[in-house]
């Protein structure tokens, strides 16, 4: 198994060069990229003040002016070559500057990179904590009332999108109620707080917007749950375990219960990403300066270092949590041996 897992660790660093070097490519392809609307923008700048250019002149930039914005923003190079000198500035640690900042990428990205993850752990924590035994009573009790009232609540709250419930938390319980603030990740005086102030702060402000991001995971988790359980509950070992004197709790417990644990254990690795992606429209409805929004934001800015950086921190990321599945399932599975 260490092999195995050996083997993986090895193939990260290949596959995470083809993802950036994929993206890095389109980044140089596509249309509408910062060198275009620098000269959008100084076109702009000169009709306002009244200064025409004629045509074929047209940029509304010297020539010089020009090549100082492609090296500038790395276009005076084959995309090979500015990829190449990319990857290098990787490995001393240098992610590259902010087009819209004017920051290291680092810097800017660590500065969102609590945030999400806070929102992230916690979402985590909850789901697993209670998904997973409401999953069992609902298989034990299916098509009970528990069963049936539990499954309209959870079905209601995976309709509704996350974005659409926090317009709704926040028009009732912030602006009419005025229970929760309209927004932000803490208050302005923040700082000045105790630590038990600063605690109660942070999650006065967070409640709303874990609700919205609790939502939509209940339901896949704890259906997930319930009918890998049930399955598990109806196979013959278990009726065998049964007839032999084994408790119906222990054969819950000790038996289908660690086999229905299998596919949370497959699709577990894939939340870590999620712990620092979040949800861009649940951070802009709240106004949270998270990793998910700042992903969106740099694309729209043309901000191609920032979004490097977004993708190759998600990449490995979601890399490193596919690993962390094939562990889970090591440990969850024994029928599982990796070689």
């Amino acid at each position: 198994m260490g092999g195995y897992f050996l083997r993986r660790l090895l193939l990260l660093p290949p596959t995470l060069i083809g993802i950036t070097i994929l993206v890095f490519m389109i980044t140089r392809l596509v249309p509408g990229g910062p060198l275009e609307r620098a000269i959008m923008e100084a076109q702009q700048a000169n009709v306002s003040a009244g200064i025409s250019s004629s045509v074929g002149q047209g940029m509304a930039l010297s020539e010089d002016q020009l090549n100082q914005l492609k090296e500038y923003y790395g276009f005076d190079k084959p995309w090979l070559v500015s990829y190449g000198e990319w990857l290098g500035k990787i490995f001393t640690g240098d992610l590259g500057t902010s087009y819209r900042y004017n920051e290291p990428v680092w810097d800017v990205i660590k500065s969102r990179f609590p945030v999400s993850l806070f929102y992230g752990v916690v979402t985590l924590i909850i789901t697993y904590a209670i998904s997973i035994p409401l999953g069992v009573v609902k298989a034990i009790k299916h098509r009970t009332a528990v069963d049936n009232v539990t499954s309209i609540l959870i079905f209601a709250g995976y309709a509704v999108p996350g974005y659409v419930l926090g317009s709704l938390l926040l028009l009732y319980f912030s602006v009419r109620l005025e229970w929760f603030p309209m927004g932000g990740f803490t208050s302005l005086y923040f700082d000045e707080l105790s630590n038990w102030g600063k605690v109660k702060d942070v999650f006065h402000h967070a409640t709303l917007p874990l609700i919205c991001y609790l939502v939509g995971s209940f339901a896949v988790t704890t259906l997930l749950v319930k009918n890998n359980l049930m399955d598990n509950l109806a196979a013959d070992y278990v009726r065998t375990a049964i007839a032999k004197g084994v408790s119906f709790r222990l054969a819950v417990t000790g038996h289908a219960l660690r086999n229905s644990m299998i596919p949370i254990a497959t699709t577990f690795g894939q939340n870590v990403t999620l712990l620092v992606t979040g949800s861009f429209l649940i951070e802009t409805i709240f106004d949270i300066n998270g990793f998910g929004l700042l992903g969106l934001s740099a694309i729209f800015d043309r901000d191609y270092p920032i979004v490097m950086g977004v993708v190759l921190l998600s990449s490995f990321l979601l890399l490193i949590g596919n690993i962390i599945s094939d562990i889970l399932v090591a440990l969850v599975d024994p029928r599982v041996r990796f070689s």
